[in-house]
């Protein structure tokens, strides 16, 4: 183990950089209950925010909407990390439902409809389409105060127009997963838990 000064003190480096796992090297504990677990035993948890549109309202609403978020994030009096991620889109279930339609289907009309969504459809798989999704997390030591500051996040948010929800596991792992692959999902999980 390779040794480094710390405040003048020679001692042991924690995390071994050389090895082959992410694992071995990220402070991540486990993800359970929509939160993140760290090893020095704080958690990792926050909100996912529902994408809004805002440029389809009238300029009032959306000044409103801009200056709610303003007073918003000027309210926050904790460190936080505001994270936009892409996630694939999965359509695959949409198509079935397409083509088992179009099976369905013998209105010729109705057909070149169906036909013209499924090739859509086709197109943004192949295209490697994505959702942009959009979250606000922080760390606590205290699971109280984190949940806490959850209900306070969405009710903060909700007054601005938005809606959002408590960061599910799959969220987490998925931010992880951009974060630590590059966007690439992989079959391994980065975080066993």
């Amino acid at each position: 183990m390779e040794e480094e000064i710390i405040n003048g003190k020679v001692g042991a480096i924690q995390m071994n950089t050389n090895s082959a796992f992410t694992e071995n090297w990220i402070t991540v504990k486990s993800i359970t209950n929509n939160i993140i677990y760290l090893d020095d035993k704080k958690m990792v948890s926050g909100v996912k925010i529902q994408p809004k549109n805002i440029f389809i309202l009238d300029e009032m609403s959306q000044n409103n909407i801009i200056e709610s978020l303003k007073t918003f994030y000027n309210l926050i009096d904790f460190e936080f990390w505001l994270i936009v991620a892409d996630r694939p889109v999965d359509i695959n279930l949409y198509i079935s439902q397409l083509q088992l339609q179009l099976n369905d289907t013998a209105n010729p009309v109705l057909r070149k409809l169906i036909i013209d969504d499924i090739n859509k459809a086709e197109f943004f798989i192949n295209n490697n389409v994505v959702d942009t999704e959009y979250y606000i997390l922080f760390k606590e030591s205290d699971n109280d105060l984190l949940q806490k500051t959850v209900r306070t996040l969405i009710n903060g948010l909700a007054s601005c127009g938005l809606i959002a929800s408590q960061t599910s596991n799959e969220d987490l792992r998925m931010i992880l997963d951009n974060f630590l692959n590059g966007g690439v999902k992989t079959e391994n999980r980065t975080v066993i838990s």
